[in-house]
């Protein structure tokens, strides 16, 4: 595939990546806000399974962005290039862990109305599944955040994309990054720290569609292979 092309499909799957997951998580009630109890949930038995079907499709888009990107960085930065597609990788594992922490409240539930006794105990571990989405969700971005770095900077070196969108996204990941750190250290600052990285997932995503990644000679070599100093140029012959 030409680079146009590998570029428009990358910019497809960011921008599917950000709807199927903010769809799914306002579904399956994982975003910060949501306070269904165990009980709301055993009268709607689709809602949960269907968002979690749903971020499940993230972790897959999240994972054809690393690989197809992985060609297109490699000549340009071989460590970042498999960084980034190992953290993407990472970051969609960790995700797919959340979902099934979510899942499990459908069975909770489902014990919960059927229970003749003390129900505490199955809602503690309702609220214990979420909190366990929760983690799974701010590791896997503070994954994204620091490979996210590393993909930017490579776009800017390389001018993959115009320098100001890569600037852009330097200073998106950097500000979610530290809005993710902050919120396991329990601060709970990062959905709003999340807006410029968001935006710039956006904004990439479109552009890649428009255009493409942009062709030319690299300018960034941080890699092990092919990152050979120029040879010295010979001396010319002495002439007699």
């Amino acid at each position: 595939m030409s680079m146009r092309t590998i570029g428009r499909i990358v910019g497809a799957l960011f921008l599917l990546a950000f709807v199927v997951y903010i769809a799914g998580g306002a579904l399956a009630g994982a975003e910060p806000q949501a306070t269904d109890t165990l009980a709301g949930m055993a009268d709607d038995r689709i809602r949960v399974p269907a968002g979690a079907l749903l971020m499940l499709v993230n972790s897959a888009a999240v994972i054809g962005i690393g690989v197809l990107t992985l060609p297109v960085l490699r000549p340009h930065g071989e460590i970042s290039a498999y960084a980034y597609l190992t953290g993407r990788t990472v970051e969609a594992v960790l995700l797919a862990v959340g979902i099934v922490f979510l899942l499990l409240l459908g069975p909770l539930a489902q014990e919960y109305v059927h229970a003749t006794g003390d129900t505490s105990v199955l809602s503690a571990l309702g609220r214990i599944a979420k909190e366990g989405n929760r983690y799974c969700y701010q590791i896997a971005m503070i994954s994204a955040g620091v490979v996210g770095i590393l993909f930017c900077r490579v776009l800017f070196r390389a001018r993959l994309v115009p320098r100001f969108m890569a600037v852009w996204g330097l200073a998106g990941y950097a500000v979610f990054l530290a809005g993710m750190i902050l919120d396991v250290l329990g601060y709970g600052v990062g959905v709003f720290l999340a807006v410029p990285g968001g935006l710039f997932e956006v904004a990439l995503g479109v552009l890649l569609i428009a255009k493409g990644f942009a062709t030319g000679p690299g300018h960034d070599r941080d890699g092990l292979a092919g990152d050979q100093p120029p040879t010295a140029a010979s001396p010319a012959p002495q002439v007699a």
